[in-house]
């Protein structure tokens, strides 16, 4: 697959990004309200929403890796992205399914294999795409169409409350983006999609293989993965703060607004002046925002919390399209869907632990509690493994 070298993204990165702006759009139908439907529906309480929300990205995790490996192997690229946004698609409606809280466990959990199947080769097709001066610019403006797409989805699930249909309905709805999704992948990709492969034998899986680089981003975004405040915990805090169930996908919608804006500029700024500089300002803007969470956990106002709620959403898109890019930076030919997975994988492992902590400490202390632990975790990031990293990464090319 030839390199994009010109002002113009190929299209490929422009198709991938169409389809995460469905695929999102389908999934944040649902997300927003997930929480309350767990909890007002079916009698979840915020430790269960923890287990939830860890599980689905932790599930996800060891299936990113196995994909980035078959991907280097040869395998069929478009088949492997089709499949894994087919999969989730066919089971995410069917949560609307009323009979407790575990049926909604495993349906997050088989959504989540699908998103494994797919994202490592995804990630991989896109790296391959362009050249190493775009490689920021395109994993932005697939971050932001992504995040354009959790923009569409809450507005959708607002009108449809608007319109009187119950939450469970609203869940079930999310199948008629999900067929779009599909029908572009089968029609959009070209059918000989490859990734950068080398003509040397997959190296064997081993830590001390991938470059250094990488090695530092990964315990990086491991800890930052950990150290997550879910935004299904948000959403508990907004309504526990006295919003209406109506109101919070349109809240939601906000946030994701703001994660569109900002993905695109920002990743194309790492092709510019160097991903470490994009990563160090989002993870120290994340500090600041998850102690102003703490701060103000128990206020009242609910201008206040909007604001905090939709910076918050903000925050997390500056860094997307810098960490991935950096992965493709120095990622090894015939190792860009292994690197991907290992990214992938560890992060989403992280999710899981860190979700049954935070869920246990806002059950059992409340919500300042857990943002002061968030906060203290990413403190480690900023000030240990900016050293890190910064030291051994040389300038992005210009």
């Amino acid at each position: 697959m030839g390199k994009s070298n010109n002002k113009f993204l190929p299209r490929t990165v422009i198709i991938l990004g169409m389809v995460s702006f469905l695929n999102d759009a389908a999934s944040d139908m649902i997300l927003p309200i997930l929480p309350l439907y767990l909890t007002a529906v079916l009698g979840a309480g915020p430790a269960a929403v923890g287990l939830i929300e860890g599980v689905a990205e932790a599930s996800a995790s060891l299936l990113k890796l196995i994909s980035g490996r078959m991907a280097d192997k040869g395998w069929y690229a478009k088949g492997l992205v089709i499949s894994g946004y087919s999969f989730s698609n066919v089971v995410r409606p069917l949560m609307a399914i009323t009979i407790g809280w575990w049926w909604v466990l495993l349906m997050r959990f088989c959504d989540r294999i699908g998103k494994g199947l797919r994202t490592s080769p995804r990630d991989s097709l896109i790296s391959s795409s362009v050249a190493p001066e775009q490689r920021g610019r395109a994993f932005g403006l697939h971050r932001a169409m992504d995040n354009a797409g959790a923009v569409v989805g809450p507005l959708l699930a607002f009108w449809l409350l608007q319109q009187q249909y119950s939450m469970s309905q609203v869940i079930a709805w999310s199948v008629v983006p999900g067929i779009f999704v599909i029908l572009l992948l089968w029609f959009g990709l070209d059918s000989n999609l490859t990734i950068n492969t080398s003509d040397k034998p997959i190296p064997p899986l081993q830590w001390s293989l991938l470059d250094k680089t990488i090695q530092r981003l990964i315990i990086a975004v491991t800890i930052l993965a950990f150290a997550s405040v879910p935004e299904a915990f948000l959403v508990l805090w907004v309504h526990d703060a006295g919003l209406a169930i109506l109101w919070v996908p349109l809240l939601w919608a906000g946030a994701s607004a703001l994660k569109m804006i900002v993905a695109y500029p920002a990743g194309k700024l790492s092709d510019s002046i160097g991903r470490n500089k994009v990563l160090l300002v989002g993870w120290s803007a994340r500090l600041a925002i998850l102690i102003l969470l703490g701060i103000t956990a128990h206020t009242t106002s609910m201008p206040w919390i909007i604001v905090l709620f939709i910076l918050y959403g903000g925050i997390l898109a500056i860094t997307e399209g810098a960490e991935r890019a950096l992965i493709g930076d120095f990622a090894k030919p015939g190792q860009q869907g292994t690197a991907f997975g290992i990214y992938h994988m560890f992060t989403g492992i992280a999710v899981l632990p860190g979700a049954l902590l935070l869920g246990w400490v806002w059950q059992i202390w409340g919500s300042q509690v857990a943002f002061f632990i968030a906060a203290s975790l990413v403190f480690i990031v900023v000030i240990v493994l900016n050293q890190m990293i910064g030291k051994t990464a040389p300038p992005m090319p210009i």
